[in-house]
């Protein structure tokens, strides 16, 4: 894939990539001391913005930067892809166990989704109150109102926005940098920050305290997984360029520049980020914060669609409806049902909670819960596929899980205040992976009939039906198996097509799939073929690209000429007999799921006048 220029590529990144973190100087250095419940003084600030510092350092630029990255799959990134690296060459429970851990971390990506929105459009939206604090009751609203219309415009995909977005979160660093450099011409002693000694010496002396304000802490690096995930859309060196030369030092002079601010006049603590403010720049910031703000929930709920149907090929969840909004972008990708579930959960997220404050309780969980995931799959990476010295192995992910578990265990203490709610989440997001692999799992048994696919052609051969002309396709899930919906038209309309082709569409373990290597046809003898397309996990099958493939290869299969055969059955549970492996309530779930999933018709986009669906009752 040609890449465009490394500036507009850097640009770009700026855009997508660092929304997320970018925006965390709204509200983490007031959470700080809010969960410490600290006073706010000299001690204080200087530990919390050095372990701030610090941390954006060594979780995010030595980790995520110059490690992770480096754990692509050509040129992909994410939660998903690094579980397919780690399970090379693993096989029984040690696969399964990275299963579990990238289903895991996938999930965890689902609930800072939830999130996201919320607690930074609602932070953007609180700097009215340093105008005038008589605002207050106008902050819900907007926020509302800003998150409404975010969702909303998701169907007409970002194409026609995205340009607008490198710029302004390019303006958005650069007024973090000056606001940051403002405030510390004013007291340049808060420089001292940077020694990590403060960092280290208020985290080891302040006991119990300490160890609780890590959970807050941690909002400054909330973000880092993305650096990961949008990889494949603008490259290792851009997103390492932006992040080096640009992100951390705007994120680590705005984060001393607030201190240097707390160091005069402590009161600021309410609201440090807009109080760094002059005051002629305040409403300004204000619109330019709710802009960084959309952009961040933008790339989080673009990442989700991704996720959805990384999911949906394979195999974790059932057939959505994907729209692509984009003809050039093959990344750009709408969802409808994921976009209103997550609105709906997103305004009920911020009905609950009111206000940042109460949201920063809840937030920080899903996110180190995601890193420490991370660590330890990077980890099997290292050893199994790269085969790197396992001193070097275990040396650098002790160094990696010793920050990532600090922070993970000091965010637990969040459980009660809302910390629940994206572990909720994740734990149904993952019960709903399972029970959907292990109930299409127990489908497929029953779908094996025995039947060997050649001898099966070959009495069909010999003993041929009634044939009428035209063309006949079978989706198959099984390129070896008798599709189920070729032997009820058997049964049924006891007729065959003159020409027969068995199709089977099979995601690959790998993010995408030339095109020279998208089909693999074989014919089977009579008037059968059988045609198996394959696809990577980030791409999306469509039965009209798929025939112009075939086209290609001189065989005849036009659209106007053909049938689609389907099956779709009903699932029926067996209340006596448990079903196999499931328990009634997973089977009752994976029962809505199967009923609600979006048809293959739709998926495939199969024309509604060429596609026939036979089935049948199917007991679970």
């Amino acid at each position: 894939m040609k890449r465009k220029s490394s500036a507009a590529m850097v640009l770009a990144a700026l855009g997508i990539v660092y929304g997320d973190i970018g925006t965390s100087p709204l509200y983490t250095l007031k959470e700080t001391f809010l969960a410490s419940h600290m006073r706010v003084g000299e001690s204080g600030i200087l530990g919390f913005v050095s372990l701030i510092i610090w941390a954006l350092i060594l979780v995010v630029t030595l980790k995520y930067v110059v490690f992770i990255l480096h754990a692509d799959d050509k040129g992909e990134g994410g939660v998903v892809v690094l579980m397919q690296q780690a399970m090379y060459q693993l096989s029984g429970k040690w696969a399964k166990l990275i299963l579990l851990l990238g289903l895991a971390g996938t999930a965890m990506f689902f609930g800072d989704a939830m999130i996201t929105p919320a607690v930074s459009v609602l932070s953007a939206a609180e700097g009215l109150t340093v105008i005038n604090p008589e605002l207050e009751h106008w902050v819900l609203p907007i926020a509302l109102a800003v998150i409404a219309m975010l969702f909303y415009v998701q169907r007409k995909g970002t194409q026609h926005i995205g340009a607008f977005f490198g710029p302004v979160m390019l303006l958005w660093f650069g007024s973090l940098a000056a606001a940051g450099v403002y405030q510390i011409m004013q007291n340049p002693g808060i420089l001292r920050a940077v020694n990590p000694y403060h960092g280290l010496y208020f985290a080891t002396h302040h006991g119990w305290m300490g160890f609780v304000s890590l959970g807050a802490v941690v909002l400054a690096v909330t973000g880092a997984e993305a650096l990961y995930a949008d990889m494949g859309h603008f490259g290792r060196k851009p997103i390492q360029t932006a992040w080096l030369s640009l992100v951390l030092p705007a994120l680590a002079l705005n984060y001393i520049g607030q201190g240097a601010l707390l160091l005069r006049n402590p009161a600021a603590i309410k609201n440090p980020f807009f109080m760094s403010m002059p005051e002629w720049a305040l409403i300004p910031m204000i619109v330019l914060a709710t802009a960084a703000t959309v952009i961040a929930s933008q790339a989080v709920i673009s990442g989700a669609f991704s996720l959805s149907r990384q999911a949906v090929q394979l195999g974790f969840l059932p057939r959505l409806q994907i729209h692509h909004t984009s003809e050039t972008e093959i990344g750009q990708i709408y969802i409808p049902s994921i976009n209103w579930m997550l609105l709906v959960i997103v305004i009920l997220v911020v009905l609950g909670f009111k206000n940042s404050t109460n949201l920063a309780s809840a937030y920080g969980i899903a996110a180190t819960g995601t890193m420490v995931l991370t660590t330890i799959m990077f980890c099997v990476v290292m050893l199994k596929k790269w085969r790197w010295p396992k001193i070097a192995v275990f040396g650098l992910t002790g160094i990696f899980l010793t920050f990532d578990l600090a922070f993970f265990s000091s965010n637990l203490l969040k459980l009660p205040t809302g910390g629940w709610f994206p572990v909720l989440v994740a734990g149904l997001l993952v019960f709903t992976f399972s029970t959907w692999r292990r109930g299409r799992a127990l489908l497929e048994q029953q779908s094996d009939n025995g039947m060997d696919l050649r001898e099966f052609v070959n009495n069909l051969t010999e003993y041929p039906p009634q044939t009428v002309s035209g063309n006949a396709v079978y989706m198959a899930g099984n390129p070896n198996g008798v599709p189920r919906a070729l032997l009820h038209n058997l049964k049924h309309n006891k007729v065959l097509h003159e020409h027969n082709f068995l199709l089977t569409i099979k995601t690959l373990e790998t993010p995408r799939v030339a095109n020279e290597d998208r089909l693999k046809i074989e014919p089977l003898g009579g008037s059968f073929t059988c045609i198996t397309a394959f696809y990577g996990f980030k791409e999306t099958p469509r039965i009209r690209r798929i025939m112009d493939l075939v086209a290609q290869k001189d065989i005849e299969l036009e659209m106007a000429d053909t049938s689609f055969f389907l099956s779709r059955d009903s699932i029926r549970i067996n209340e006596i007999t448990p079903p196999g492996g499931m328990n009634r309530l997973r089977a009752r779930w994976f029962k809505w799921l199967y009923k609600n999933s979006t048809p293959a018709t739709d998926f495939y986009r199969i024309p509604d006048n060429r596609a026939v669906e036979l089935g049948s009752q199917r007991n679970l």
